[in-house]
């Protein structure tokens, strides 16, 4: 059974007379104990999915179900659910422990029993001694711990969390990451997580829906999702990418064969899940998966298994851990090429004009429908 589930969900919102479909038929199950990140840019429907789990918005069509009940007339405070926001809304004239209460005291928990389990909640956050002060004097993380707390608190089968750390600086951010994925664990408690950042998702979630227009265009682990993307544009929006554009010549035994200029052929991975049709296609290739050398450099043997262009170099420039390049190959097809930096002998650096040879596997590479 799924700790949540969406059935063919629509949310429509009306506005003088015209329809926007915010959500487009979306069908997902996230697992109990999962760490679920919904993903994509402003606009997608991600918050507006996260907000019918809540009860904010009820659904124009389908059902959404938590713990095997569907939740159709359900108010908001009677679903086993609580939401942290990015704007933690915490009560500015109590304390951390009046705040973190709060919710226990409307429930009509008593007061000795709800500063109890206030307190035990701060504990879990690693905020033990700060139930007397002020919520605006605390530092941008430690409020976001305690709107965590205050969350907690109530022990939802399922944490609501909408961005909660879009207001964070970056290193902050970073670590906070870390806390928020290492205290799901412990607590073994469903998590969907709303975000437009690639790394948040890649970083936290044991899952990732990735959305536009408010439909769900793939669902895996930060791997699938990240190394095979399902369309043009989950492979564009996760990480940096170069797109290959070609015409598919043949196709053999799991292997395509693409005509990227007059002469030059180039070979990539065919999907498993579907067939791709013949004729303009796209091979989406990450920087960090190119290798580059010297021109004069012996070239490995012709075959399948590896590519290997000539290019001029174009740019580089310095990043720290690594170097990017941009190479100019075949028909003005220009790479993006992501180089590690390391101090050791062998390791190469190329200055604007120098020309070199690209390579990739096989392995690196796939076909989308373009």
């Amino acid at each position: 059974m799924y700790d949540v589930e969406l059935r063919n969900v629509v949310k429509e919102f009306v506005s003088r007379n015209q329809t926007t479909r915010a959500v487009d038929e979306v069908s997902l199950g996230i697992e109990r104990g999962e760490f679920f990140a919904l993903l994509g840019p402003s606009g997608c429907g991600k918050t507006t999915s996260l907000r019918m789990i809540a009860g904010f918005e009820q659904p124009t069509a389908g059902q959404v179900i938590i713990r095997g009940t569907a939740m159709q007339g359900i108010p908001a405070f009677h679903r086993p659910v609580n939401t942290v926001f990015q704007d933690y809304a915490l009560f500015p004239h109590m304390n951390v422990l009046q705040n973190v209460m709060f919710g226990l005291q409307m429930e009509g928990v008593g007061r000795k029993k709800a500063a109890k389990r206030a307190q035990a909640a701060l504990e879990l956050v690693r905020l033990p001694n700060i139930g007397n002060r002020k919520a605006t004097q605390l530092s941008g993380g430690q409020q976001q711990r305690v709107a965590l707390a205050r969350a907690l608190v109530k022990e939802p089968a399922v944490l609501l969390l909408d961005e909660p750390l879009g207001a964070l600086d970056l290193k902050l951010r970073k670590e906070m990451q870390f806390e928020l994925k290492a205290m799901q664990q412990r607590l073994g408690i469903t998590f969907i997580y709303v975000t437009h950042d690639q790394e948040e998702a890649l970083t936290m979630a044991d899952r990732i829906a990735v959305m536009e227009g408010g439909k769900v265009l793939q669902v895996g682990t930060p791997r699938e999702v990240y190394e095979h993307p399902a369309t043009y544009f989950v492979a564009e929006f996760i990480g940096e990418t170069n797109f290959i554009t070609g015409e598919l010549l043949e196709k053999k035994q799991g292997v395509g064969h693409v005509r990227i200029a007059d002469d030059t052929v180039v070979t990539a991975q065919l999907p498993d899940d579907h067939p791709v049709k013949s004729g303009t296609v796209t091979i989406p290739l990450r920087p960090e998966r190119i290798g580059l050398a010297p021109h004069d450099m012996a070239r490995p043997p012709e075959s399948e298994d590896i590519t290997v262009l000539s290019g001029t170099v174009l740019k580089s420039q310095y990043i720290g851990t690594d170097t990017r390049y941009i190479v100019r190959v075949v028909d003005r097809i220009d790479l993006v090429v992501r180089v590690q930096n390391v101090d050791y002998k062998g390791i190469y650096h190329f200055e604007p004009g120098a020309a070199v040879q690209v390579f990739w596997p096989l392995a690196s590479t796939y076909i989308l429908d373009r």
